[in-house]
């Protein structure tokens, strides 16, 4: 269904400032993970589907690199300024968020429903904007049989930062950890490296994917699964 430079350079500027008021000051603006923001956006967008339609939504929250898969991937701002708002719009509830550490990416993960009674699940990949806002750049999900259960509240997992020079290793890591080989990938990676999204799109328009986080000195498995390629008409 659905597809901080100017702290950065505070914070790079506290490290060569050395210790005392000021450097600890621009520490303090580092980037780092804002989950509630994450979730707090999500919710934005889908009451935005309610009242202003749901692909006038779409467009809204969407990053100009953003894709989507309709099943065939696709720039979703291209595709999306050509469709027409349904009467009802989906609605759909986040359940689960992973983020980076500096909270430069962020992954949400819930149930949508549909007026016809059909319902499955989405999973979002938000960026983090230079004004702080975010925007999704991949969003994707399929229908269930069987509905998700709502959680009492939304799980979060964020990324632990990994020490300085280590992010050419975590990202070699998960590009061999990708679930599927062959197809066109859109890689998710953080700019801290610490959460990394490799999903694959096979030949037959199957969808893979891995979401990783970096935990204890590694990349570990958070989340994986796979939309089966379309039947054919």
């Amino acid at each position: 269904m659905r597809f901080a430079i100017a702290l950065l350079a505070l914070g790079l500027a506290a490290c060569a400032s050395g210790p005392g008021p000021r450097g600890n000051y621009a520490r303090m603006l580092k980037p780092t993970a804002n989950p509630s923001k994450v979730v707090a956006t999500e919710l934005a967008f889908a009451r935005a589907a309610q009242e202003d339609g749901q692909w006038t939504a779409f467009r809204e929250y969407a990053d100009e690199s953003g894709a989507m898969f309709v099943p065939e991937p696709v720039t979703a701002r291209d595709w999306l300024k050509e469709q027409a708002n349904p009467p009802q719009a989906v609605r759909w509830q986040p359940h689960h968020v992973w983020s980076s550490c500096d909270g430069s990416l962020a992954v949400t993960r819930g149930a949508w429903q549909r007026s016809d009674g059909s319902t499955g699940y989405f999973t979002t990949v938000w960026q983090r904007r230079q004004d702080g806002e975010y925007r999704w750049t991949l969003d994707q999900g399929d229908a269930l049989e069987t509905p998700l259960e709502a959680p009492e509240f939304v799980r979060t997992d964020i990324a632990e930062c990994p020490e300085r020079g280590m992010a050419a290793d975590l990202r070699a890591q998960a590009e061999q950890s990708r679930p599927a080989a062959g197809g066109t990938y859109f890689d998710q990676v953080s700019t801290d490296s610490s959460l990394f999204l490799t999903f694959v799109v096979s030949p037959d328009l199957s969808r893979h994917w891995k979401l990783m986080l970096h935990k204890d000195g590694a990349m570990i498995d958070a989340m994986s699964g796979t939309v089966a390629a379309p039947e054919a008409d």
